[in-house]
């Protein structure tokens, strides 16, 4: 429009002169006689100069409305084309367009039409003005050409009624507003509409229930022109309106009746609403006698402020119940004297029931007035006699009731009349005689009767089942006391003996269930909950009413049971709710993660009666195994770990699932707050590992190394150290093969020297005393190590725990295994300081010490003896004449240098890791484990199979090889056996006839000394290898 006006400005503003000025047209059109032709009818053209000037298009030219007069001569012709108000305001039209009239605006024959129905033509004046035919004074008039139904509707309501200023209440724009007129639909825009006069009314309907239904979008909740309709609005006193008090249940019931669409669709908890109304004293005042002073609906719920009974503002609130029911029925005080204890009015109020407790909602009966008169003290005339009896069935059932008794118990206060509501004063015999039916608890107790109904123990008695309790069952007769009383059979203590009585091991409930735990009862007493009520008298202790609710007993696959999978986390949080609170935002409550398995529910940790302390012995196991049931991959993973493979030999300290996940707080690693999250990690390590920091919370607790893409490190280390195994052992096993069966075939080459050495006086020392007992110290540092190492590395085999116990324990072993790894540490350090000794007593240099002839260094005599010695086994040569040392002792030398060195390291990352990941990726950890394993456990596989072959199965040697105890070897033996040292000996003793080097025989205690740690290193090696190979071939993970 602004653009319009701008182009006029320039197209005429500039202009001398209009080619037709105002004054030029009214020449004509000031005439009120002046008529035209249009469409063949007579019409006139008359302008009211007075009202043109006056208007709000006073400043503009007739041309700029009549554009194709611009220029033209005069008298203009007949027909004109119709004028479009869009030009100049087009927005107006867009909105017009959208609403109901806009179909007049689109009429071709004229644009304008829309517009001056109601604003006129030449004489538009300003809206605020009187004399402005759209004024609000003027509107019903203007409104009425077109919408007399509605107009005629509109006069009966109070909108139309004038006020003060002789105005209506509400005019047709007030609703109607703006060019596009829509009556507002949704329910929002009807209270943005409404709520203009009635501000009050639409707040409270915006809080309210149905206000709160209708912002969410319900296309079920109720508007204002729901109650109130459209036009036809009337005053709640109007009989006719359908807010008036004799037709509010009507009204409220289209919604609210069974059957209808909200009842269906909705979760109302009240059921038969209106049904239930119309048969009580409020309904039957009103349908059956007009009282229109009745309580209906709106009486107790509001008009437009209604609200969910648990909202602390409600009408119906149970605190707020009472002032709502006051507002018809006063002293309410003293009409329940007999009912409820005067004092507890003012003294103590939380005390007293709310209305509702008794008067149930929409069933509120009348009380039978014939037992007003039927007081205690004339039924115990009867009944406070001893021996009172009557007939039942074949039995005598006694009818004597204990004043004193009734007096104490919790209907000490209630008249006999209040239970035995049939009791007539009037009846001829007794007043008790009319008594028929047993007491209907749920007169005074209805929810609690509800709740039983429901439950097993109701359906089962509804059924006709004998067995089943009932009331009285657990709260006796006359003698009822409350709960809190320990006489009570109800009392916290005495829970689990009542229910014993059914559920015992052998009693009738027992005998009935299919239980997976036998004796329900005892396993109770003996549970955390158990102990905590009956041994340390914790009445605040879950007993079997806090678990399975007092009357509403269901089975855990029922899904409104409070024991149920969906209401566990509610029940138990009723005493841990700090534990609920923390469990609801972990990663195993539903709607926190997205997951078809089933997520974990209380129960599943912690058992239902069996319940055990946290710290109780077994509890952490317990815990774990829980976890792998459903995380299984993850367990496969925790017990390659340290932690995992002690906590499998016994350890109950050893770092667990939830000592890094947490426990009722999991979540997810991303999540900051995750006790595994960036931020956390460090801190969490460190309750276990003090001196954690970044780099060592690298380590990869559930780590494989099956998985090359995620864990390269570990990949390529396991198979590297595979490799080497698997090819170390096969050629080993092969050469010694070999070995074996050339010996059987040579047995007449070494036979005789081997029964020489039996009768032989004169031997060789081949090793020093230093050398023995450093061997003999290597022995059993190594055998310590093999035997907690492997126990550790196969923990997942039963074989393993026994061993481990054998051995101390896990601590123990840890502590034998470090023990073991510094001996080992020391002899090598002892080793290297020889060799330093050694070499600088041959007075050689580095290369020819190391490389000479009787070193313990590969050679080139070796490389041609190991050729040698294949030709030999395949029968294609002689056999080699060894030398001191030769290439398969040598290569025993060499593995336990390689293994000490390797096993030593990564062993000292494994026992320091926070220190060495100082300066090493946490993940080195990892790595550290697969080749300290498995370097360990080709030393063991080496030593106890091939290692024992040369010392023990070599037919030649056969049962043991004692020299290396002893010292000693035969020079008779020594000569077949290595014949290049025997003729270093023979040159020895010619140059020294005494020489050291020959000695006599061992003493008979050094040789059976030597036997026994032989055949027991022995024993003990081969029971591993053996132990080993089984768990490799039938239990390897």
């Amino acid at each position: 429009m602004l653009v319009v006006l701008i182009l006029f400005g320039i197209l005429f503003g500039t202009s001398p002169a209009w080619a037709q000025s105002n004054e030029d047209c009214l020449m004509c059109h000031e005439d009120p006689d002046a008529t035209g032709e249009r469409g063949g009818s007579e019409v006139s053209i008359f302008v009211d100069p007075e009202g043109f000037s006056s208007s709000v298009h006073a400043d503009f030219g007739c041309v700029d409305c009549h554009m194709e007069l611009d220029g033209a001569e005069l008298p203009h012709g007949e027909e004109l084309e119709p004028v479009s108000c869009e030009m100049c305001h087009d927005e107006v039209a867009e909105q017009m367009a959208k609403g109901p009239h806009g179909k007049w605006a689109r009429d071709p024959s004229s644009p304008a039409a829309a517009c001056t129905r109601c604003h006129g033509t030449h004489d538009v004046a300003p809206i605020a003005q009187l004399k402005a035919k759209q004024h609000e004074n003027h509107e019903e008039g203007l409104c009425v050409q077109c919408h007399k139904r509605a107009a005629r509707e509109i006069k009966n309501s109070p909108h139309w009624e004038k006020g003060p200023d002789g105005e209506p209440a509400a005019h047709c724009v007030d609703c109607h507003h703006g060019h596009d007129v829509h009556a507002p639909i949704e329910p929002i825009a009807q209270l943005e509409s409404c709520g203009k006069c009635h501000e009050t009314q639409a707040q409270q309907h915006r809080q309210s229930l149905h206000g709160r239904a209708a912002v969410k979008g319900d296309p079920l909740a109720p508007a204002c022109v729901t109650c109130h309709q459209h036009h036809t609005i009337k005053r709640s006193s109007d009989p006719e309106s359908p807010t008036a008090v004799v037709n509010i249940p009507m009204l409220c019931g289209r919604c609210h009746q069974e059957g209808s669409e909200v009842m269906e669709k909705r979760d109302i908890k009240q059921d038969h609403i209106l049904q239930n109304f119309s048969m009580s004293v409020h309904g039957r005042g009103l349908f059956e006698q007009g009282l229109t002073v009745t309580a209906v609906c709106t009486s107790c719920h509001t008009s437009h402020f209604i609200l969910d009974h648990n909202h602390p503002e409600s009408s119906i609130n149970r605190d707020n119940v009472a002032e709502t029911c006051m507002q018809c029925h006063g002293r309410i005080e003293q009409v329940h004297l007999k009912v409820i204890e005067g004092r507890l009015w003012e003294e103590e109020p939380h005390k007293v029931p709310s209305c509702v407790e008794c008067h149930q909602p929409h069933k509120i009966r009348r009380r039978p007035a014939e037992a007003r008169g039927a007081a205690n003290k004339n039924c115990l005339k009867c009944h406070g006699d001893e021996n009172l009896t009557m007939e039942r069935d074949g039995q005598t059932i006694s009818l004597f009731v204990d004043e004193e008794s009734i007096a104490l118990a919790s209907h000490g206060t209630t008249a006999c009349a209040q239970c035995h509501t049939q009791v007539n004063p009037r009846h001829k015999e007794r007043a008790c005689a009319p008594i028929t039916d047993p007491v209907d608890c749920s007169i005074c107790h209805a929810a609690e009767v509800q709740d039983y109904q429901l439950s097993t123990h109701g359906q089962l008695f509804a059924q006709g089942d004998a067995d089943v309790p009932v009331c009285l069952t657990c709260h006796e007769h006359h003698e009822t006391m409350a709960h809190r009383l320990p006489t009570a059979r109800t009392f916290a203590r005495n829970v689990p003996k009542l229910c014993g009585e059914c559920h015992a091991a052998g009693a009738v409930a027992s005998e009935r269930l299919q239980s997976e735990i036998p004796d329900i009862v005892g396993s109770y007493e003996h549970s955390a909950h158990g102990k905590g009520l009956l041994e340390s008298g914790l009445v605040v202790s879950a007993s079997c009413v806090n678990c399975h609710s007092t009357h509403k007993v269901l089975p855990a696959s029922d899904p409104t049971s409070s024991v149920s999978r969906e209401n566990l986390a509610d029940t138990c949080g009723q005493c841990h709710k700090g534990i609920e609170e923390e469990f609801r935002k972990s990663v195993h409550w539903p709607g926190n993660v997205v997951t078809t398995e089933k997520l974990p529910v209380c129960e599943d940790c912690h058992s239902s009666h069996t319940i055990s302390r946290v710290d109780a012995q077994g509890f952490r196991f317990m815990m774990m195994d829980q976890c792998g049931h459903c995380h299984e991959d993850f367990a496969e993973s925790f017990f390659e770990t340290y932690h995992g493979k002690v906590t499998q030999l016994g350890s109950e300290g050893a770092a667990k699932c939830y000592d890094c996940h947490g426990t009722h707080n999991i979540l997810a690693v991303s999540d900051p707050d995750s006790m595994l999250s960036h931020k956390n990690v460090v801190e969490t390590c460190a309750k276990c590992h003090p001196k954690a920091h970044r780099q060592f919370a690298g380590y990869l607790s559930h780590a494989t190394h099956h998985d090359p893409d995620k864990y390269p490190f570990m990949f390529y280390s396991f198979w590297f150290m595979t490799i080497l195994l698997v090819t170390t052992l096969t050629f080993a096993v092969i050469h010694t093969l070999m070995w074996l069966f050339r010996l059987w075939r040579t047995r007449d080459k070494w036979g005789p020297h081997k029964e020489a050495a039996k009768t032989a006086t004169k031997f060789y020392r081949r090793f020093t005393l230093r050398q023995r007992v450093m061997h003999g110290v290597m022995l059993l540092s190594f055998f310590t190590l093999a035997l907690t190492g492997m126990t550790l590395k196969f923990s997942y085999m039963g074989w393993a725990t026994v061993v481990s116990k054998l051995l101390g324990g896990y601590s123990g072993m840890g502590f034998w295994h470090r023990f073991a790894a510094v001996v080992m540490i020391a002899l090598f350090a002892v080793h290297i300081k020889d060799v330093f000794r050694f070499k600088s007593k041959s007075g050689k240099g580095w290369f020819s010490f190391i490389f000479g002839k009787n070193s313990m260094m590969f050679n080139f005599t070796d490389i041609k003896q190991v050729w040698q010695s294949i030709m030999w086994f395949l029968g294609r040569g002689p056999r080699p004449e060894y030398g001191r040392f030769t290439y398969w002792e040598k290569f025993d030398y060499f593995a336990v240098f390689w293994g000490v060195n390797i096993i030593g390291v990564t062993g000292l990352l494994l026992w320091f890791p926070e220190f060495f990941t100082r300066f090493l990726p946490g993940q080195s950890v990892n790595v550290a484990t697969i080749i300290h394993s498995d370097e360990a456990l080709l030393a063991v596989g080496f030593i106890f199979t091939i290692h024992f072959f040369n010392t023990h199965f070599r037919p030649d040697k056969f049962p043991m090889d004692p020299v290396i105890f002893t010292g000693r070897v035969p020079i008779d033996e020594l000569k077949h056996d290595k014949p290049e040292e025997y003729n270093e000996l023979m040159e020895l003793i010619e140059e020294d006839p005494d020489t050291w080097r020959v000695t006599g025989p061992a003493s008979p205690q050094l040789e059976k000394f030597a036997r026994i740690v032989g055949f027991t290193a022995l024993t003990i090696g081969l029971s591993l290898i053996g132990l080993i190979i089984y768990a490799m071939v039938f239990g390897y993970r």
